[in-house]
């Protein structure tokens, strides 16, 4: 179904804050960083794939995620919802189901086997594909799955995710410049500042986060 409320903007980046901090799929650690897949050391982990074993948050997280985009893109503005392999299948497969549309899938990689297909499901040419994601950071794997889609002859000129890391200026630029426009829930500043209000971590972890937070790039080099 889809939803019919509204709440604003800011309302929605706080409250799915402290539904990442409630399920403790947010990890800070200042003194033992954690490694990223780039293999740059960082004081922030995010685990989105656990939303999917918790209902409530769950869906109301994919509402929010429906809302977002329907309020920023259109109510018909698309024709096929596509998941990125693995973790945005399921999230793809709630967003379908509230708006109405087909879904599809976009694996990493061909199969190499079969039909050596990299869509699974159907999309056909012309069609307007929503791409899902569980989060983006850089924007850069974004970039794959919508050639992939592109490729079907259908179009993507729009990706929803639930966590944007948001600290990285090229982000938008770099999803602009491949004619795609990204839309999220909330971002890491928003997982600060809920951090802060409800007392989540102590305080010099949080400091050490927000100096992370404010230049990454030179905290990571800096711990290489």
């Amino acid at each position: 179904m889809i939803p019919s409320s509204f709440p604003p903007r800011e309302e929605i980046a706080r409250l799915t804050a402290r539904m990442l901090l409630e399920i403790k799929a947010v990890h800070f650690n200042a003194e033992t960083p954690f490694t990223l897949a780039s293999g740059l050391p960082s004081p922030t982990y995010i685990d989105c794939r656990k939303l999917i074993s918790h209902p409530r948050i769950r869906s109301t997280l994919m509402d929010f995620l429906v809302m977002t985009v329907m309020r920023d893109v259109g109510f018909e503005a698309f024709d096929n919802v596509a998941g990125g392999e693995t973790a945005g299948i399921p999230f793809a497969a709630l967003v379908a189901e509230r708006m109405g549309l087909p879904m599809s899938y976009v694996r990493k990689k061909p199969k190499g086997y079969g039909r050596n297909a990299r869509i699974e499901g159907t999309m056909t040419e012309g069609q307007r594909v929503l791409l899902v994601e569980d989060l983006t950071t850089d924007g850069g794997s974004k970039l794959s799955f919508v050639d992939a889609i592109r490729d079907t002859g259908a179009s993507c000129a729009h990706t929803a995710v639930i966590f944007y890391y948001g600290i990285f200026p090229e982000t938008e630029a770099t999803l602009a410049g491949h004619g795609v426009a990204l839309h999220y829930l909330c971002t890491w500043w928003d997982v600060l500042a809920e951090a802060r209000a409800t007392a989540a971590f102590d305080a010099a972890t949080l400091a050490e986060v927000e100096r992370f937070l404010h230049a990454p790039r030179a905290w990571q080099d800096a711990r290489k």
